[in-house]
């Protein structure tokens, strides 16, 4: 864990991590989807209850809420390593799927969490991958 960062179950955090050498690995539905299954697989585990998410081509957005004694270092290597060997499976391939690492921001009680799970969702707008987004289909949110 990196110096200062700290896991507080109940705490709700915004995550983003990138794709290894920016490559737009989940750009092909099927390995987004592999990423989408690690995402659920933590919420209906019960680790986190996850708020928000978008898959985008080479980089990941998560706004979640950590439970019981899930750290968001395990919860980002299970996610990553999850997908990674599903993606790697499925294109035949060894080798690393995402960076090292993470971003995190724990959200502020005076954050406004449905604000940052609309900017989250919108990237796919922004990137100006779709003209709609209920035309993209590597997202969800808690409040849809």
């Amino acid at each position: 864990m990196r110096k200062g960062r700290c896991s507080e179950s109940g705490r709700i955090y915004h995550l983003r991590t990138s794709t290894a050498r920016r490559e737009p690995l989940v750009a092909d539905l099927f390995l987004g989807r592999e990423v989408v299954a690690a995402l659920r697989h933590q919420h209906q585990q019960g680790a986190v209850l996850s708020l928000a998410f978008v898959v985008m081509p080479d980089h990941l957005h998560w706004l979640v809420q950590l439970r019981g004694d899930t750290s968001l270092d395990r919860l980002m290597r299970a996610v990553k390593g999850f997908s990674a060997h599903c993606i790697n499976e499925r294109l035949q391939r060894r080798g690393a799927v995402w960076q090292e690492g993470y971003f995190d921001r724990a959200l502020r009680a005076e954050d406004d969490v449905r604000a940052i799970a609309r900017y989250i969702v919108a990237n796919p707008l922004r990137a100006e991958l779709c003209g709609d987004i209920g035309a993209y289909p590597l997202w969800d949110a808690i409040w849809v």
